[in-house]
Protein backbone atom coordinates (compact mmCIF):
# COMPACT_ATOMS: atom_id res chain seq x y z
CA UNK A 1 0.00 0.00 0.00
CA UNK A 2 3.05 2.27 -0.04
CA UNK A 3 1.93 3.91 -3.30
CA UNK A 4 -1.02 5.47 -1.45
CA UNK A 5 -1.25 7.93 1.38
CA UNK A 6 -4.03 6.70 3.64
CA UNK A 7 -5.49 8.60 6.57
CA UNK A 8 -7.50 6.97 9.33
CA UNK A 9 -10.20 9.31 10.63
CA UNK A 10 -12.10 8.61 13.87
CA UNK A 11 -15.32 10.68 13.98
CA UNK A 12 -16.16 11.44 17.62
CA UNK A 13 -18.96 13.60 18.93
CA UNK A 14 -20.00 14.29 22.50
CA UNK A 15 -23.74 14.75 22.00
CA UNK A 16 -24.82 11.18 21.35
CA UNK A 17 -28.56 10.62 21.89
CA UNK A 18 -28.19 7.17 23.42
CA UNK A 19 -24.91 7.76 25.23
CA UNK A 20 -23.78 11.39 25.75
CA UNK A 21 -20.04 11.74 26.30
CA UNK A 22 -19.35 8.23 25.04
CA UNK A 23 -15.83 8.90 23.63
CA UNK A 24 -14.64 9.96 27.09
CA UNK A 25 -15.89 7.00 29.13
CA UNK A 26 -13.28 5.03 31.04
CA UNK A 27 -12.45 1.51 29.86
CA UNK A 28 -9.95 -0.20 32.14
CA UNK A 29 -8.03 3.00 32.83
CA UNK A 30 -8.13 4.58 29.37
CA UNK A 31 -10.78 6.65 27.61
CA UNK A 32 -12.69 5.02 24.77
CA UNK A 33 -11.25 7.46 22.23
CA UNK A 34 -7.69 6.73 23.40
CA UNK A 35 -8.22 2.98 22.99
CA UNK A 36 -9.65 3.40 19.47
CA UNK A 37 -6.83 5.76 18.50
CA UNK A 38 -4.09 3.48 19.81
CA UNK A 39 -5.52 0.46 18.02
CA UNK A 40 -5.82 2.37 14.73
CA UNK A 41 -2.26 3.66 15.06
CA UNK A 42 -1.03 0.04 15.04
CA UNK A 43 -2.17 -0.35 11.42
CA UNK A 44 0.81 -0.19 9.08
CA UNK A 45 -1.52 0.80 6.22
CA UNK A 46 -2.21 4.24 7.70
CA UNK A 47 0.09 7.22 7.15
CA UNK A 48 -1.78 9.23 9.80
CA UNK A 49 -4.58 8.89 12.34
CA UNK A 50 -6.75 11.83 13.44
CA UNK A 51 -9.86 12.29 15.55
CA UNK A 52 -12.58 14.44 13.94
CA UNK A 53 -14.63 16.12 16.64
CA UNK A 54 -16.87 19.11 17.30
CA UNK A 55 -16.23 19.15 21.05
CA UNK A 56 -13.43 20.75 23.06
CA UNK A 57 -13.62 18.10 25.78
CA UNK A 58 -12.83 15.37 23.27
CA UNK A 59 -10.10 17.45 21.65
CA UNK A 60 -8.51 18.06 25.06
CA UNK A 61 -8.53 14.34 25.80
CA UNK A 62 -6.89 13.52 22.46
CA UNK A 63 -4.23 16.17 23.10
CA UNK A 64 -3.66 14.74 26.60
CA UNK A 65 -2.65 11.31 25.30
CA UNK A 66 -0.61 12.79 22.42
CA UNK A 67 -3.01 12.16 19.54
CA UNK A 68 -3.97 14.37 16.59
CA UNK A 69 -7.40 15.95 16.14
CA UNK A 70 -9.28 18.22 13.76
CA UNK A 71 -12.24 20.40 14.75
CA UNK A 72 -15.29 19.84 12.52
CA UNK A 73 -18.81 21.24 12.33
CA UNK A 74 -21.46 20.14 14.81
CA UNK A 75 -24.04 20.03 12.00
CA UNK A 76 -22.88 16.82 10.32
CA UNK A 77 -25.44 14.04 9.95
CA UNK A 78 -22.91 11.20 9.77
CA UNK A 79 -19.32 10.22 10.32
CA UNK A 80 -18.91 10.18 6.54
CA UNK A 81 -19.75 13.90 6.39
CA UNK A 82 -17.29 14.59 9.20
CA UNK A 83 -14.56 12.71 7.31
CA UNK A 84 -15.27 14.78 4.20
CA UNK A 85 -14.69 18.01 6.12
CA UNK A 86 -11.36 16.70 7.41
CA UNK A 87 -10.18 15.81 3.93
CA UNK A 88 -11.03 19.32 2.71
CA UNK A 89 -8.62 20.61 5.36
CA UNK A 90 -6.02 17.86 4.92
CA UNK A 91 -6.02 17.21 1.18
CA UNK A 92 -2.70 15.35 0.93
CA UNK A 93 -4.26 11.87 1.12
CA UNK A 94 -5.46 9.44 -1.55
CA UNK A 95 -7.67 7.25 0.63
CA UNK A 96 -9.68 7.74 3.82
CA UNK A 97 -10.53 4.99 6.30
CA UNK A 98 -13.51 5.90 8.51
CA UNK A 99 -12.93 4.17 11.86
CA UNK A 100 -15.83 3.79 14.29
CA UNK A 101 -15.17 5.74 17.48
CA UNK A 102 -17.08 3.30 19.67
CA UNK A 103 -15.01 0.17 19.00
CA UNK A 104 -12.21 0.37 21.58
CA UNK A 105 -10.65 -2.94 20.56
CA UNK A 106 -10.78 -2.66 16.79
CA UNK A 107 -8.21 -4.95 15.21
CA UNK A 108 -5.49 -3.30 13.07
CA UNK A 109 -5.88 -6.32 10.74
CA UNK A 110 -9.39 -5.12 9.89
CA UNK A 111 -8.04 -1.72 8.85
CA UNK A 112 -5.30 -3.35 6.78
CA UNK A 113 -7.80 -5.65 5.06
CA UNK A 114 -10.05 -2.72 4.15
CA UNK A 115 -7.09 -0.69 2.87
CA UNK A 116 -6.07 -3.62 0.63
CA UNK A 117 -9.27 -3.15 -1.41
CA UNK A 118 -7.75 -0.05 -2.99
CA UNK A 119 -4.92 -1.91 -4.70
CA UNK A 120 -7.52 -2.21 -7.46
CA UNK A 121 -7.67 1.16 -9.18
CA UNK A 122 -11.38 0.94 -10.00
CA UNK A 123 -12.46 0.60 -6.36
CA UNK A 124 -14.19 3.79 -5.22
CA UNK A 125 -15.60 2.75 -1.85
CA UNK A 126 -15.03 -0.28 0.34
CA UNK A 127 -16.29 -1.93 3.51
CA UNK A 128 -16.03 -5.20 5.44
CA UNK A 129 -18.55 -8.02 5.81
CA UNK A 130 -18.67 -11.08 8.04
CA UNK A 131 -20.42 -14.44 7.60
CA UNK A 132 -23.46 -14.77 9.85
CA UNK A 133 -23.41 -17.88 11.98
CA UNK A 134 -26.53 -17.47 14.13
CA UNK A 135 -30.17 -17.48 13.08
CA UNK A 136 -30.83 -14.62 15.50
CA UNK A 137 -28.48 -12.24 13.66
CA UNK A 138 -30.26 -12.87 10.37
CA UNK A 139 -33.49 -11.40 11.75
CA UNK A 140 -31.96 -8.65 13.90
CA UNK A 141 -32.84 -5.25 12.32
CA UNK A 142 -29.97 -3.61 14.21
CA UNK A 143 -27.53 -5.83 12.33
CA UNK A 144 -27.61 -4.80 8.64
CA UNK A 145 -27.21 -7.58 6.09
CA UNK A 146 -25.58 -7.35 2.67
CA UNK A 147 -25.73 -9.34 -0.55
CA UNK A 148 -22.74 -9.35 -2.87
CA UNK A 149 -22.04 -10.25 -6.49
CA UNK A 150 -19.42 -12.73 -7.72
CA UNK A 151 -16.73 -10.04 -7.53
CA UNK A 152 -17.52 -9.10 -3.95
CA UNK A 153 -19.32 -5.87 -4.80
CA UNK A 154 -22.23 -4.98 -2.54
CA UNK A 155 -25.54 -5.27 -4.38
CA UNK A 156 -27.80 -4.19 -1.50
CA UNK A 157 -27.80 -3.62 2.26
CA UNK A 158 -30.88 -4.18 4.41
CA UNK A 159 -32.09 -4.45 7.97
CA UNK A 160 -34.31 -7.27 6.76
CA UNK A 161 -33.00 -10.79 6.10
CA UNK A 162 -31.64 -10.85 2.55
CA UNK A 163 -31.96 -12.89 0.47
CA UNK A 164 -35.37 -14.40 1.25
CA UNK A 165 -35.13 -18.20 1.28
CA UNK A 166 -38.10 -19.40 -0.75
CA UNK A 167 -37.93 -23.09 0.11
CA UNK A 168 -36.91 -23.03 3.74
CA UNK A 169 -38.50 -22.37 7.09
CA UNK A 170 -37.05 -19.26 8.80
CA UNK A 171 -35.39 -21.37 11.49
CA UNK A 172 -33.06 -23.05 8.99
CA UNK A 173 -32.16 -20.17 6.68
CA UNK A 174 -28.53 -20.08 7.86
CA UNK A 175 -28.18 -23.69 6.70
CA UNK A 176 -29.57 -22.93 3.25
CA UNK A 177 -27.48 -19.90 2.30
CA UNK A 178 -24.38 -17.96 3.34
CA UNK A 179 -25.63 -14.73 4.88
CA UNK A 180 -23.33 -11.75 5.52
CA UNK A 181 -23.59 -8.96 8.06
CA UNK A 182 -22.11 -5.54 7.47
CA UNK A 183 -19.16 -4.45 9.59
CA UNK A 184 -19.40 -0.66 9.82
CA UNK A 185 -15.94 0.49 8.77
CA UNK A 186 -15.63 2.32 5.44
CA UNK A 187 -12.86 3.23 3.04
CA UNK A 188 -13.15 5.89 0.33
CA UNK A 189 -10.97 7.36 -2.36
CA UNK A 190 -10.88 11.04 -1.49
CA UNK A 191 -12.62 12.13 -4.71
CA UNK A 192 -15.39 9.57 -4.11
CA UNK A 193 -15.82 10.74 -0.51
CA UNK A 194 -16.26 14.32 -1.67
CA UNK A 195 -18.78 13.22 -4.30
CA UNK A 196 -21.01 11.05 -2.07
CA UNK A 197 -21.33 13.70 0.63
CA UNK A 198 -22.76 16.13 -1.92
CA UNK A 199 -25.60 13.74 -2.79
CA UNK A 200 -29.06 14.36 -1.30
CA UNK A 201 -30.58 11.59 0.85
CA UNK A 202 -32.07 8.87 -1.35
CA UNK A 203 -35.37 7.02 -1.05
CA UNK A 204 -33.72 3.69 -0.15
CA UNK A 205 -31.49 5.37 2.42
CA UNK A 206 -34.51 6.99 4.06
CA UNK A 207 -36.49 3.74 4.02
CA UNK A 208 -33.78 1.61 5.65
CA UNK A 209 -31.86 4.37 7.49
CA UNK A 210 -28.62 3.14 5.94
CA UNK A 211 -26.48 5.86 4.33
CA UNK A 212 -24.58 3.42 2.07
CA UNK A 213 -27.77 2.85 0.08
CA UNK A 214 -27.53 6.46 -1.11
CA UNK A 215 -24.21 5.65 -2.71
CA UNK A 216 -25.44 2.51 -4.44
CA UNK A 217 -28.63 4.23 -5.58
CA UNK A 218 -26.50 6.92 -7.24
CA UNK A 219 -24.33 4.46 -9.16
CA UNK A 220 -21.31 4.14 -6.88
CA UNK A 221 -20.20 0.64 -6.14
CA UNK A 222 -18.90 -0.62 -2.82
CA UNK A 223 -16.22 -3.30 -2.80
CA UNK A 224 -16.36 -5.71 0.14
CA UNK A 225 -13.83 -7.96 1.82
CA UNK A 226 -14.80 -10.82 4.12
CA UNK A 227 -13.43 -10.82 7.64
CA UNK A 228 -13.82 -13.30 10.47
CA UNK A 229 -13.02 -10.58 13.00
CA UNK A 230 -15.65 -8.58 14.79
CA UNK A 231 -15.02 -6.22 17.67
CA UNK A 232 -17.28 -5.04 20.47
CA UNK A 233 -19.17 -1.80 19.80
CA UNK A 234 -20.30 0.35 22.73
CA UNK A 235 -23.67 1.84 21.79
CA UNK A 236 -25.27 2.29 25.22
CA UNK A 237 -24.30 2.58 28.91
CA UNK A 238 -25.48 -1.03 29.29
CA UNK A 239 -22.94 -2.14 26.68
CA UNK A 240 -20.21 -0.41 28.69
CA UNK A 241 -21.25 -2.14 31.91
CA UNK A 242 -21.13 -5.54 30.20
CA UNK A 243 -17.71 -4.79 28.73
CA UNK A 244 -16.26 -3.60 32.03
CA UNK A 245 -17.51 -6.77 33.76
CA UNK A 246 -15.79 -8.83 31.08
CA UNK A 247 -12.57 -6.84 31.39
CA UNK A 248 -12.51 -7.41 35.15
CA UNK A 249 -12.72 -11.13 34.54
CA UNK A 250 -9.93 -10.92 31.97
CA UNK A 251 -7.96 -8.50 34.18
CA UNK A 252 -7.11 -6.30 31.22
CA UNK A 253 -4.61 -3.55 31.99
Amino acid sequence: MSQFKIIGIIPARYASTRFPGKPLVDIAGKSMIQRVYEQAAKSESLSKVVVATDDERIANEVARFGGSFVFTSSNHQSGTDRCAEVIEKMSDFDIVINIQGDEPFIEPAQINLLASCFTEEKVQLATLIKPIESQESIYNPNSPKVVIDVNGRAMYFSRSPIPFIRNGEPGVWAEKHRFYKHIGIYGYRTESLKAITKLPPSSLEIAESLEQLRWIENGFYIQTKVTDLETVAIDTPEDLKKLNKLLKVLKLE
